[in-house]
């Protein structure tokens, strides 16, 4: 119950950066505002705190000089631990959350000391010995892991409620210790005391409200992207948050917390009803009186030239500065390297070994550099992770002249460049590129502890030789998918008859947690396809700009042509005429009589209701709708037709249909299951059964597009374009035997959707099945009619590759990713397939009718750069 309130409010506040700076600024500048006298007058309120006298005892300012030095080296540890995590952000966040947290504290103690500063002078090194930036800055690391803004939230709050219950109780025990203090009588210690309770009270105000806003906001503003992420974004500490849920505080240590607290409050509550009782008639008289009296300002007083203990605390924190500046550069290096598989210092070195052993006359393609402080080169750091490059200042501009040098001189040894970048991304310090013993690393690899993250690219490498790791199981065995499809490809190239073949194959900057147990499998890397845009497409009153992932040039912009067509002739409408996914078990029977039986009896209802039950048990989509059952020999097939909501369905038939055929087993024990699929359904084959009873969405679409248009847009005519459609697509494709080709190239405009929005392409073959037909139309009939009716689209808006990023996002162009009735989205891309193909079709008869199919692909769909490369090879003629 309290981590969720903590939750909450750590997203209520994530959520609304602005009003909570703005809250927490205001309620600052009202405690600044407020009367000093509103205060009430006990012993340990602020106006009334002790003061003493003007001289203080040199063991006071020796006590006070050690208590200043002690604060700067407690603060100056810990923002080198801070630095130490790799992230300026964090340093920077963590300074915010220091400096604010001193005015906050420093503005109430103005207020209650009316404007006397000179006790807060020396109260300030308390201050600084009780400041912990070790929740801010975990806090901190929790955002920094987020991948966008939405997660950065999601994180804070998740961080919120795993440190807030702490944070509360540390915070409640801190004050009632201290606070013990302020009943000691000891006048000096009081106001310490004070100022200690103050500064825990201001420490925790600001963690629980201006630190975790100012961290949303400051990664909010911090919008530019480092190759596909944003650039705060710190791979290394993907972990951390689960990592920190784990790290759950000892429940005996809470316990003694809690009764800790209790046992302090009722000393407080006791003491201070002791006071009250002794004290009721009096005023504040005594010791104290007389120390207001005998004293104008508050202790101790110093005098304004500078003294011996002064010098002493500058010259440290001065001392401190100079080496965190100038000093720590070399330090932080080498704890990066143990947080993440790259040592800059071995970066740097590796390219010159290389420039010094192949030197070749043919300059490699220049380095890429995606974004300050990161740098890709195309050949000789090609495995080099994206997510493995931290920003450096002086040390990472060297890096970048090195590497931008090493890989202008070294193409010709790609294979040995990509060996030393395997060698060099993750060095520990002080080993170089020697990798340890197999069994030291076995070790090391099995330390929770230490993991994976503790070992280089190339003991890595070494286990996955070993068996010690499997190959395929490298992205979840190391801390980042991303490094596990480096090391493959480090493994992999030299196997390769060219070595340097996948340089050129791309694999930074992908979100490989999406395609991990979904899409693929070994991943070496992501294939780049260029997506145009055809359209606007009017189709059922509404315009879409439909994307297609094709290399075929003249195929988006003839689409595009033909979706300018439809639109001039005021759009087209479709209808979805049937929606449901196959699968086409086969079993075999003792006998043939037997599968007979069998038939019949699953054609009866009963029969038919058994097995409907079994199948919709196993989903909140699909029911079981109908049975087709054929006999050949022994053997039966069995076609189970059902709806699957936006999924495309394969994968919930196929669990319904191995149920199914569990209970049909039980029923007839004699039946033996050979497969669950045994081609009757049919899937990514050309089959008729398709083509007639349709599987998946059944759609047909159809227009009318003007004379004028014809005319103009098309360069044709309707009498011409329903003469070769007649010739060509129903007379030549019952020629050539086909069946469900009677169109002119659906499967273009399929397979260009399908690649762009996800699909599995290879259902291109039963999704393209399409009959296209033309008729003139209108009153002079001049006008053309035409429609296309496609029995066989099989596609969905959710599963598979419509989760990544890429694909969703094409997903979202369409509009078919938004909450709908199940089925809904998937029935809604179906129609602008079958519209889409209906543009193609238009657009690609008109270009064969007017004879100008073959002009525009030579004007568009022909490649220069191989012609050119072989013009300049042609030895010339003498």
């Amino acid at each position: 119950m309290l981590a969720r309130l903590f939750r909450f409010h750590g997203l209520l506040v994530a959520s609304h950066p602005w009003e909570v700076i703005v809250g927490t600024l205001a309620v600052t500048v009202c405690l600044m505002n407020m009367n000093s006298s509103s205060s009430s007058s006990q012993m340990c309120s602020w106006n009334n705190c002790p003061k003493v006298k003007e001289e203080a005892p040199s063991s006071d300012i020796i006590i006070l000089t050690i208590t200043r030095c002690m604060a700067i080296i407690y603060i100056y540890f810990q923002f080198k631990n801070l630095l130490q995590l790799g992230s300026k952000y964090i340093l920077g966040i963590a300074g915010l959350f220091t400096v604010f947290s001193s005015f906050v504290f420093s503005t109430v103690v103005i207020h209650f000391f009316g404007k006397e500063l000179t006790g807060l002078n020396e109260a300030l090194p308390f201050f600084l010995l009780l400041i912990d930036l070790s929740k801010a800055c975990t806090l901190a690391k929790f955002a920094l892991s987020s991948n966008s803004q939405e997660e950065v939230r999601e994180n804070i709050s998740k961080g919120m409620a795993i440190l807030g219950p702490t944070f509360t109780l540390d915070a409640l025990v801190e004050c009632l210790v201290i606070g013990v203090g302020t009943m000691s009588g000891v006048p000096q210690l009081e106001i310490m005391c004070c100022f200690g309770c103050m500064s825990v009270l201001a420490n925790y105000f600001v963690f629980m409200t201006f630190f975790p806003a100012c961290v949303s906001l400051v990664l909010e503003l911090s919008r530019e992207s480092r190759e596909g992420r944003p650039i705060w974004q710190m791979s290394h500490l993907a972990h951390v948050l689960a990592e920190e849920e784990d790290n759950k505080p000892n429940p005996v240590t809470q316990r003694v917390k809690i009764i800790m607290s209790l046992g302090l409050a009722l000393v407080h509550a006791h003491t201070r009803l002791t006071a009250e009782r002794s004290g009721h008639n009096r005023t504040v008289e005594g010791p104290i009186a007389e120390r207001l009296e005998s004293s104008g300002t508050v202790w101790p007083q110093k005098p304004t030239s500078m003294e011996l203990e002064h010098v002493i605390t500058l010259s440290l924190a001065l001392l401190l500065a100079v080496k965190y500046v100038f000093f720590e550069q070399a330090d932080t290096e080498s704890s990066l390297s143990l947080r993440s598989p790259i040592n800059s210092a071995s970066l740097i070195q590796k390219p010159r070994a290389a420039h010094d052993c192949c030197r070749r006359d043919q300059a490699a393609p220049k380095s890429q550099k995606s974004s300050p402080g990161v740098v890709a080169t195309s050949t000789a750091s090609s495995a080099v992770s994206s997510a493995d490059v931290k920003p450096f200042s002086e040390a990472d501009i060297n890096f970048k002249e090195v590497t931008k040098t090493a890989s202008m001189e070294v193409e010709g040894c790609a294979s040995f460049s990509q060996k030393a970048s395997a060698q060099t991304r993750s060095s520990p310090p002080g080993r170089g590129s020697e990798p340890r013993s197999l069994e030291e690393c076995i070790a090391i690899l099995s330390d929770p502890q230490r993991g994976p993250k503790m070992l280089t690219d190339a003991e890595v490498m070494n286990l996955v030789r070993s068996s010690n790791i499997l190959n395929y199981k490298l992205e979840s065995v190391l801390e980042t998918p991303e490094r596990g499809v480096a090391i493959r490809r480090d493994i992999l190239s030299p196997k390769l008859p060219v070595s340097s073949a996948l340089a050129r194959l791309p694999y930074k900057g992908y979100d490989y947690s999406k395609v991990m147990g979904a899409c693929c499998e070994n991943v070496i890397g992501y294939m780049p396809v260029p997506v145009g845009v055809a359209g606007p497409l009017l189709l059922d009153d509404g315009q879409f700009h439909v994307p297609m992932a094709t290399t075929e040039g003249c195929l988006v912009a003839s689409t595009n042509r033909g979706c300018r067509a439809i639109f001039l002739g005021g759009g087209c409408s479709s209808r979805i005429l049937a929606d449901s996914m196959t699968r086409g078990p086969v079993v075999r029977l003792p006998s043939a009589c037997q599968a007979a039986e069998v038939k019949i009896w699953l054609e009866t209802s009963d029969g038919f209701s058994m097995v409907k039950e079994a199948f919709d048990e196993t989903s909140r989509f699909a029911r079981l709708e109908k049975l087709l059952v054929a006999v050949a020999g022994r053997n039966l097939y069995i076609r189970f037709q059902s709806q699957t909501g936006d999924a495309m369905g394969m994968n919930m038939l196929s669990k319904g249909t191995e149920q199914a055929l569990h209970r049909l087993k039980q029923h007839f024990p004699d039946m033996e299951v050979l497969s669950v699929s045994g081609n009757y359904c049919t899937d990514k084959k050309s089959a008729a059964i398709n083509w007639i009873l349709g599987r998946g969405k059944s759609a047909v679409c159809e227009a009318t597009i003007p004379a004028k248009v014809v005319k103009e847009v098309l360069k044709s005519s309707a009498a011409a374009l329903v003469d070769l459609n007649i010739s060509k697509n129903l007379v030549g494709s019952a020629m050539a035997g086909s069946i469900g080709g009677f169109n002119a190239h659906a499967a273009n405009i399929v397979a260009a959707i399908y690649i762009a929005c996800g699909q599995d392409p290879a259902q291109t073959v039963g999704s393209s099945n399409c009959i296209t037909q033309m008729e003139a139309a209108g009153p002079n009939n001049d006008d053309l009619y035409i429609s296309c009716t496609m029995p066989s689209i099989e596609l969905g808006t959710v599963g598979g590759g419509t989760n990544l990023p890429a694909q969703q996002a094409c997903l979202q162009m369409l509009g078919v990713t938004s909450s709908n009735q199940p089925g809904e989205n998937a029935r809604q891309l179906a129609r602008i397939v079958c519209a889409t193909v209906l543009a193609g079709e238009l657009s690609l008869m008109s270009a064969l009718a007017a004879g100008h199919l073959v002009k525009s692909h030579m004007t568009h769909n022909r490649s220069k750069t191989n012609l050119s490369e072989m013009a300049l090879s042609k030895p010339s003629d003498n």
